[in-house]
């Protein structure tokens, strides 16, 4: 494959398993320098080809057909394409839409935290590299897969928050409520009573039973690595905790040690504020974000405009080498094998973002990512400030536990904010307004899906969508190198860990687990020395 000034070989021997899950498969392609990773390619083995399905639709086709990209977060499919077509509208949305929007959407979240923890991170601890650990029996006895007891309780009361989804949605996953100018449902005060029972209880009996072993307020009082590291050892309740077994367990077993990727760092923000964003527009959009957007460029801080994203295709199975706003985005597929002549090695396409004074710059997106960026003084008081995993990053690095601790302190930020939006619900007031629908225009919609920045740009022509350009965080965190060879940010993040088997690479799936990309892995590893693969793994599914 070509890499901005030299060519590599992609080897002869490579095999992309078409498994047909609804994510997509992920290759993941590494160069071992005795049992260093000094080189990695991820290569996302599946084309489904939305945008091209979508072109020439009408224009509420988005809200139909990108729920069905994904069926962990067709939520967040939703809430964007809403949002994106609101913009293109000029829709007004009345109070009541936006939490309700809001509720849903945190919600898909936090029934997707303790589920991937159990179902898909924490089954590795279980592995046998482990077994001299002291804390190994008992990581085996909670988390090892359908019969641990943790993993058990986790995995079950992780569909808890998506009754309430359904509730105001009619269904989870591939709902369709989300509509421009609102939401089509007209919940009672039985519903409303409901949701808090439902979600009091999962608080009660996952997030302060189990996982955290304390209030979520003692939790939250947390603002930096070192107030973590001290809560664990507080008393015998949290240090008994799932969190705090899990973080003895990690930095016995290195976890804060490999997986720190490329160091910088990108939200598209997520929750409005139903006041400021009552007549949604693009220009407004940061304003009236709760959980803020932004980009952290490893050494500062940079407001986020989706003007200067860009998709770059150089080794992508796409014609060219494009680097494109996706307002005027292609997604015009070529045949793989025509590609690997080309240097081409992945259906992703490589996001990047151009970031004043340092170019187009691929960043992660994640729950790391967002709480990094809601670490940014300056918050209005309708937004969310939270300085803890800012500090985790300047003081200890990102790495694979540093990033599982981000998305496992969401379930408590995110539960306390649908508690306090639902309550704030008039029933006797609207949901709806009907919208102008407008023949010509442009939008943008984004959300914070459970992974990371999930984005849509749709542009109007002559009442049908004239171009739709999706971009997920999976492609922001596992597209291929770009045209100047700069690799993305999972590759980088590969490069440097150490494997202790080679027929058994279990540390390359906690990196890939970490990021949770929604794909199946499967490892090729080859010695850097004598080129000979010395083996082929599948480490896991993602959820």
């Amino acid at each position: 494959m070509a890499v901005a000034t030299e060519t590599v070989a992609m080897p002869k021997d490579l095999r992309i398993s078409p498994l047909g899950r609804v994510e997509g498969d992920l290759d993941l392609r590494i160069t071992l320098d005795g049992n260093r990773v000094s080189d990695a390619w991820t290569e996302a083995s599946m084309f489904r080809g939305f945008e091209i399905i979508l072109k020439g639709k009408d224009p509420q086709a988005g809200l139909i057909v990108t729920p069905r990209i994904c069926g962990i977060c067709g939520g967040s499919h939703l809430y964007k394409a809403a949002y994106a077509l609101d913009t293109a509208w000029r829709t007004h949305v009345p109070h009541n839409a936006t939490l309700v929007r809001n509720i849903a959407q945190a919600c898909e979240t936090l029934q997707s935290i303790p589920r991937w923890f159990y179902a898909l991170f924490a089954i590795d601890l279980a592995h046998k590299n482990y077994a001299h650990l002291p804390e190994y029996d008992e990581i085996v006895r909670r988390f090892a897969p359908f019969v641990g007891t943790s993993y058990e309780r986790g995995v079950t009361l992780s569909g808890k928050p998506v009754e309430v989804y359904a509730m105001f949605g009619g269904q989870w996953p591939h709902s369709s409520f989300m509509i421009p100018g609102g939401v089509m449902c007209a919940p009672t005060l039985s519903d409303v009573t409901r949701s808090i029972a439902i979600l009091d209880f999962w608080k009660r009996e996952w997030l302060e039973g189990i996982w955290l072993g304390c209030s979520i307020e003692r939790w939250m009082e947390n603002k930096s690595w070192a107030d973590v590291l001290a809560w664990a050892d507080e008393n015998d309740r949290q240090r008994n905790s799932d969190c705090g077994l899990f973080l003895r367990f990690a930095l016995k077993a290195g976890l804060d040690r490999f997986g720190q990727g490329c160091g910088a760092y990108l939200a598209t923000g997520t929750y409005f504020d139903p006041v400021l964003y009552e007549h949604p527009t693009v220009e407004g959009r940061n304003a009236a974000l709760i959980a803020r957007s932004g980009v952290y460029d490893g050494a500062g801080f940079h407001d986020f405009d989706h003007l200067n994203v860009r998709e770059d295709t150089a080794h992508s199975f796409y014609r060219g080498s494009k680097f494109l706003h996706p307002w005027q985005g292609e997604t015009e597929p070529i045949d793989p094998a025509d590609g690997h002549k080309q240097g081409k090695y992945s259906w992703a396409k490589s996001p990047r973002y151009e970031v004043p004074g340092k170019g187009a710059l691929p960043l992660e997106t994640g729950p790391l990512s967002r709480q990094v960026v809601v670490g940014r003084p300056g918050a209005a008081a309708h937004q969310d400030f939270d300085p803890l995993f800012l500090d985790a990053v300047k003081t200890v690095g990102p790495s694979v536990l540093v990033r599982v601790m981000a998305r496992m302190h969401e379930a408590a930020k995110y539960y306390q904010l649908v508690r306090g939006w639902l309550d704030r619900l008039d029933l006797h007031d609207r949901f709806y307004t009907k919208p102008v629908e407008h023949t010509e225009g442009q939008g943008f919609g984004s959300t914070e899906a459970a992974r990371g920045a999930l984005s849509d740009w749709i542009v109007l022509a002559n009442g049908k969508i004239e171009n739709y350009q999706v971009v997920t965080p999976t492609a922001w965190n596992i597209g291929p190198r770009d045209s100047i060879g700069t690799r993305g940010p999972m590759e980088q993040a590969f490069i440097g860990s150490t494997i202790q088997d080679p027929t058994d690479p279990v540390e390359m799936g906690h990196v890939a687990r970490s990021f949770d990309s929604c794909l199946v892995c499967t490892v090729h590893v080859y010695d850097g020395k004598s080129g000979r693969e010395l083996s082929q793994f599948r480490v896991g599914e993602g959820g």
